[in-house]
């Protein structure tokens, strides 16, 4: 069991659960989450026999905070995801993640299908299919954070004011809400909005090929339905894409029996 890996002169944080032998599930968190937005999941996950790994990524652990927006490309992130597999001795994992750990997780599925068992991503879509709705005007309203958090120095002092009030009115609970509030007061998010000044580096996103399940909640108020469903076009395996009705954004936190279903749902 590890508690650390390192990965391009960065260490990071882990937590890991479960018997070491068991098939491996590696959980990826997004903004402006961190490890912990997976705690009622992993419980759950390591009684159905499964070892669980779950990552404070680059930008959230205190070892793996390095400066300016080149170190947060997705093909860098990408391979953080994988040095944790080999630290860890997994070959073949399942991999899972939410909103940008979503992102990501499409992103190492699509560069490394042989060592991605299956992939579950939650409220957030492969990047490739933002593009053709991201001048509808609905999306682009929803997505409107995105361009703030893609400036200098306002977001940090946006940040630094506290979110808690707009987390909770996306659905998220009070204490999640609270605590990542004041994460951001202690200015522990700053390095974390690199990943979305990072986002133009990127050129090109891998097609999946592994089984795939996306759910998106209906009452997200960041993605739209009509992007939600865009998301299939960038997989060519087998693919799930769920509807979950009368669910907001936050589904690790505030839905972990679902999120732990959707993972072990076979495919």
């Amino acid at each position: 069991m590890i508690t650390r890996f390192v990965n391009d002169g960065l260490e990071f944080d882990v937590d890991d659960a479960g018997e070491p032998q068991a098939p491996g599930v590696v959980l990826l968190h997004g903004f402006p989450q961190d490890r912990t937005a997976w705690a009622g999941v992993v419980p759950l996950l390591v009684e159905r026999g499964r070892r669980v790994l779950a990552p404070d990524l680059r930008g959230y652990s205190p070892g793996a905070r390095p400066r300016g927006r080149r170190p947060y490309a997705l093909d860098l992130l990408a391979g953080d995801v994988i040095a944790l597999a080999d630290q860890a001795g997994l070959e073949r994992f399942d991999l899972a993640g939410h909103d940008w750990g979503a992102a990501l997780a499409f992103h190492v599925a699509g560069l490394f299908p042989e060592r991605v068992r299956t992939l579950t991503a939650l409220s957030v879509p492969h990047r490739g299919a933002w593009a053709p709705s991201a001048l509808r005007s609905a999306q682009l309203w929803r997505s409107a954070y995105i361009g703030l958090f893609s400036l200098p120095k306002v977001p940090e002092w946006v940040l630094g004011r506290g979110i808690g009030g707009a987390l909770r009115r996306s659905g998220l609970g009070e204490e999640f809400a609270r605590r990542y509030a004041e994460r951001g007061r202690r200015h522990e998010l700053d390095s974390a909005l690199n990943w979305y000044r990072a986002m133009g580096l990127t050129a090109a996103f891998p097609r999946v090929s592994v089984p795939t399940l996306f759910a998106w909640g209906d009452e997200d108020r960041y993605v739209t339905e009509r992007l939600a469903r865009m998301c299939g076009a960038w997989v060519d395996g087998q693919y799930t894409f769920e509807i979950l009705r009368g669910v907001h954004h936050w589904i690790p936190e505030m839905h972990p029996e679902l999120a732990a279903e959707l993972i072990l749902r076979p495919r």
